[in-house]
């Protein structure tokens, strides 16, 4: 049977990666995602797609469907530069060694993952270049880069680590594309959208009456938050999107916040508007997902958790249509 343009994600979240790859031509035939918060997420968005919900560490290889490419990010908080900063050591960068297997028995033509910046820091530096060796080993060239996705037609600064791995009897290795010299900003993703937000708490009694996901997060503001400005204004790309509600920037409505003493800063009392985190909705459009993809949540934290861990749709399909391409001509 051919596998044409089918591929297969790991570790798929809500899967944003694997939309941009759809949008670019490729098939998305398989997916693994083992947190149950997601679920209905992926099935409502990607309903052609076989969704795995089991522990990737007990799936076996020849249970996976054959494909020409392999996708995802395995876990990265044990990289992040604000989580445990364990890396390998960390149960959850073990994961990247599922992430090997599968890539070795199946042997796709291309693979992709992508992590955190963290992941490149130097105290990770001996484990990071110990899974390029393995990744080599496995008969793959690899090529790695730290991008920002602003760069690549996303309204925000977001830097993340992409790896790709071509299979060594293609006989070249992946380029990364040119960044644009267009950078988008607040303005051209969420100006137009003009309706209040539902503001919530924790769990959603009801939804937005117009806007899908146009639910935000009315949460206290922490010493940490407040230790430096979270506004940016419209003329502005947005700050990451965080996966957490409470971390959420701010709307560009409200002033940038005052700085009043060594890491602490105020509202400006003369703001023309209040401030308030942007929605999930509005995080979702910086994030490049389309209006139509929906997000299912009862607690507004999964809301914010599922867009912020998301590779943003449009970078995934720039570097997706240039693996296209190139495996188009093999």
């Amino acid at each position: 049977m051919s596998i044409g343009m089918n591929i297969i994600s790991l570790f798929s979240g809500c899967g944003g990666l694997d939309l941009g790859f759809r949008l670019a031509g490729f098939n998305p035939v398989w997916a693994n995602e083992y947190d149950k918060s997601i679920w209905d997420t992926y099935n409502f968005n990607h309903p052609e797609t076989i969704l795995d919900r089991r522990d990737i560490r007990k799936i076996k290889s020849d249970e996976i469907p054959n494909c020409i490419g392999i996708i995802g990010g395995p876990p990265c908080q044990s990289w992040s530069a604000a989580g445990a900063k364990r890396g390998i050591d960390d149960s959850r960068g073990q994961l990247f060694w599922d992430y090997i297997r599968i890539v070795r028995d199946k042997q796709p033509l291309f693979f992709l993952a992508e992590n955190v910046s963290g992941i490149l820091a130097p105290r990770n530096k001996e484990a990071f270049t110990y899974i390029l060796s393995q990744f080599e080993e496995i008969g793959y060239r690899v090529s790695y880069k730290l991008l920002n996705a602003k760069n690549f037609g996303v309204p925000q600064d977001r830097q993340r680590v992409i790896v790709v791995g071509y299979r060594e009897t293609l006989g070249f290795g992946f380029e990364f594309p040119e960044p644009e010299t267009n950078v988008l900003t607040l303005k051209d993703a969420i100006f137009d959208l003009q309706a209040a937000p539902l503001s919530v708490k924790a769990k959603l009694d009801n939804y937005h009456d117009s806007v899908p996901n146009h639910e935000c997060a009315d949460l206290g503001f922490s010493s940490i938050y407040m230790s430096r400005n979270r506004v940016r204004i419209w003329s502005e790309p947005s700050f990451t999107i965080q996966a957490s509600g409470r971390h959420a920037p701010l709307h560009p409505q409200a002033s940038k916040m005052i700085l009043v003493g060594k890491d602490k800063r105020i509202f400006d009392p003369n703001s023309p508007l209040p401030y308030r985190r942007l929605s999930v909705r509005e995080c979702a459009r910086v994030q490049t997902f389309p209006d139509e993809f929906i997000f299912k949540y009862k607690y507004i934290a999964d809301g914010y958790k599922m867009v912020g861990n998301a590779v943003p749709v449009k970078l995934a399909r720039v570097l997706a249509s240039k693996i296209f391409e190139d495996i188009s001509t093999f």
